[in-house]
């Protein structure tokens, strides 16, 4: 198997428990609706939908939703979601890099921390762009590497014993805006960055690793991996992402800075 499509398969494996985040991330979704315009009648893709957080806050405005993601648990806890909360939304199993969509069939493209995790950055904007209609708003939220997230992925890829695929892009990179003009373009116009704050409640650095260990599915896989293979070097890890969640920590909360993008599609 092509080593990109290994990759992917893995993360359909690793992503399921993801649900257990719906949460936490939930108090992002309104920050980024809002910034993308959305209202009444617009037709919104939300890419890497996870459960459908970002999809059901637009749904709630009176947008017109339609979410994809790869995890199949997560497209079925999205539909489950959509049905708690009454809304006609539309999910669906797909690859932000070859999106089961026709040509420009959205009003406007969104994606909260889910397209970064592509592993080609090119493959993924070329295909966002592709489903949105000309003129369309294309928005996204994205962790900067400099801080908290950034260094948490960059952190945990550095302890795994198995090396991503040639020509990956690590995710991190999505949260620096030069890196994202160069990425978006000249197929877009109109770009415009801005930054806001997520704050997670968390009784302690230790109880967010253990959380994360349980409900982060590459993290969980690495854990167990190294548990296996270098119980000492999982200890290392562990002291270390607890560190690192302790510049963050404060007055029992996580404090999260991320990056919002919004360009037009020219």
């Amino acid at each position: 198997m092509d080593p990109i499509e290994r990759f992917k398969e893995q993360a359909k494996k690793t992503w399921p428990s993801f649900h257990a985040m719906e949460m936490q991330t939930a108090g992002a979704a309104p920050r980024l609706v809002r910034f993308a315009g959305i209202g009444r009648g617009a037709n919104v893709l939300d890419v890497g939908c996870g459960t459908g957080v970002v999809a059901l806050t637009a749904a709630r405005v009176g947008a017109e939703v339609t979410g994809v993601d790869l995890t199949p648990e997560l497209v079925e806890r999205a539909k489950n979601n959509a049905a708690l909360m009454g809304f006609p939304a539309r999910f669906v199993e797909g690859d932000v890099e070859a999106l089961p969509f026709p040509d420009a069939a959205f009003d406007v493209v969104v994606s909260q921390f889910g397209h970064i995790f592509a592993p080609r950055p090119e493959l993924a904007v070329k295909e966002m762009l592709r489903v949105l209609k000309p003129g369309g708003t294309i928005a996204f939220s994205s962790w900067p590497p400099e801080l908290y997230l950034g260094r948490f992925l960059a952190l945990t890829a550095s302890y795994s014993p198995i090396p991503p695929p040639e020509g990956m892009s690590p995710p991190p990179l999505w949260g620096d805006p030069r890196i994202v003009r160069e990425r978006l373009g000249s197929a877009v116009k109109d770009l415009v960055f801005d930054r806001d704050v997520l704050r997670i409640p968390i009784l302690s650095p230790q109880h967010l690793r253990v959380f994360g260990e349980k409900n982060l599915g590459p993290l969980s896989a690495l854990t167990a991996k190294l548990e296996e293979q270098d119980p000492a070097k999982l200890e290392l890890l562990r002291r270390e992402l607890e560190a690192l969640a302790g510049l963050y920590f404060e007055d029992n909360h996580l404090r999260q800075d991320y990056l919002l993008t919004r360009a037009r599609k020219a």
